[in-house]
This record gives C-alpha cells, sequence and structure tokens, in this order.
C-alpha cells in the first residue's frame, strides 16, 4: 500500500486528487453530485433531520436541496453559531467574575482573621502606635456595650425574680385563708360530735320493743274431751 490517500470505489481504487481531464471531471461530478443528494435526501426522511445541501460546480453552477428551506436552514445556522459563541464569552466571562470574587472574598477572610487575633492581643507587633489607639477605641466601645446588655439582662432576671416572689407570697396568702376555712369547718363538725356525745339517755325517747313483742302467755282453756259413741 502506497502513502497517497485512497479509497476503495467499487471494483477498483482511485486515487483522491484533482481529476486533470475536464471530460472525467464533470462525469465525476455529475454521479457525486446525484449520490451526495441522495444521501441527503435519505438523511432528512430517516433521521426526520433539517438538511441543507449547497453545491457549486467548478463552473460556478449552483445546486441545492433542502428539506425545509436553505434560508431558513441557514438563518438557524447562524442563530445556533451566534448563541454557542455567546454562551463560550458569557461562560469566560462568569468564570473571571467568579476568580475576581473568590480574590475579593480571600482578602477580606485574611482581614477578618488578623482583626480577630488583634482583639485578642495577638499580632500587635505590625501594628503603629494609631493602629494600636483604634483598636484600644473598639475595644473600650466593645466592652461599653457588653456591660450595658449584660446590666440590661440583670435587671430584666430581678424583676421577674420580683413578680415572681409576689405572685408565690399571694398563692401563700390563698393558702392560708383555705387552711383556716379547713380548720374552722373541722372544729364545728367536732362541736357537733361532742354535743351528741353530752345529750344523757332518756328511754322515753325510744319505743318500747318489748310491749311489741308476740306474747305466748294466753288464757287456759279446758279442751273438751272427745267421746266415742
Amino acid at each position: 500500500m502506497s502513502d497517497s490517500p485512497q479509497r476503495k470505489m467499487g471494483r477498483g481504487k482511485i486515487e483522491i486528487k484533482r481529476i486533470e481531464n475536464t471530460t472525467n471531471r464533470q462525469v465525476t461530478f455529475c454521479k457525486r453530485r446525484n449520490g451526495l443528494l441522495k444521501k441527503a435526501y435519505e438523511l432528512s426522511v430517516l433521521c426526520d433531520a433539517e438538511v441543507a445541501l449547497i453545491v457549486f460546480s467548478s463552473r460556478g453552477r449552483l445546486y441545492e436541496y433542502a428539506n425545509n428551506s436553505v434560508k431558513a436552514t441557514i438563518d438557524r445556522y447562524k442563530k445556533a453559531s451566534s448563541d454557542s459563541s455567546n454562551t463560550g464569552s458569557t461562560s469566560e466571562a462568569n468564570t473571571q467574575f467568579y476568580q475576581q470574587e473568590a480574590a475579593k472574598l480571600r482578602v477580606q477572610i485574611g482581614n477578618l482573621q488578623n482583626s480577630n487575633r488583634n482583639m485578642l492581643g495577638d499580632s500587635l507587633s505590625s501594628l503603629s502606635v494609631k493602629d494600636l489607639k483604634s483598636l484600644e477605641s473598639k475595644l473600650e466601645k466593645g466592652i461599653s456595650r457588653i456591660r450595658s446588655k449584660k446590666n440590661e439582662l440583670l435587671f430584666a432576671e430581678i424583676e421577674y425574680m420580683r413578680k415572681r416572689e409576689i405572685d408565690l407570697h399571694n398563692n401563700n396568702q390563698l393558702l392560708r385563708a383555705k387552711i383556716a376555712e379547713s380548720e374552722r369547718n373541722a372544729n364545728m363538725m367536732g362541736g357537733e360530735f361532742e354535743l351528741m356525745q353530752s345529750h344523757p339517755y332518756d328511754p322515753r325517747d325510744f319505743f318500747q320493743v318489748n310491749g311489741l313483742q308476740h306474747s305466748h302467755q294466753y288464757p287456759r282453756q279446758d279442751n273438751m274431751a272427745l267421746q266415742l259413741v
């Protein structure tokens, strides 16, 4: 096999290069053009694809095929190409924007970490006198706000405890009143019981049960003797 690009066509091999003979070139063009148009038609029908084929001969003659419209397919191609280019440019712009934002965030994080260390009294060697005074002022303001908040919470807790004390005192008074009322009721019931025990027994207040009982003593009668005749 030779190094030149060759392709097997039909029963022989044809070297893929420009055909110098004009007649042979024209015949080959007609055959290949018809085959190309047939393949485009088959592709559009079998695969339901939108196909547009444009061919110009060496003499400048136009041959075209489209299952929809060549112009509509070209417009669609331009739009798709524009969208793809815009998508690429938009993606690059987004990537650049996110990189810039990430860099800004890293700087901010570094500044916050240094500020926290300075608040804790670390890494003060790199600060100037002006920076130290500013840091001192910030700390004093922060301590003042913290103390104010602490006192506010303490006063609220004290007020809550006072209200709680009043509620407990009222509940205690209510319980004492209930206990006293219960004791009075118990004393009254005890007095009635003592009165019942101190009342003397009077038999006249009761019925004589023995008088109501049947007596078995009847007047004696002589039984008549039965005589047999």
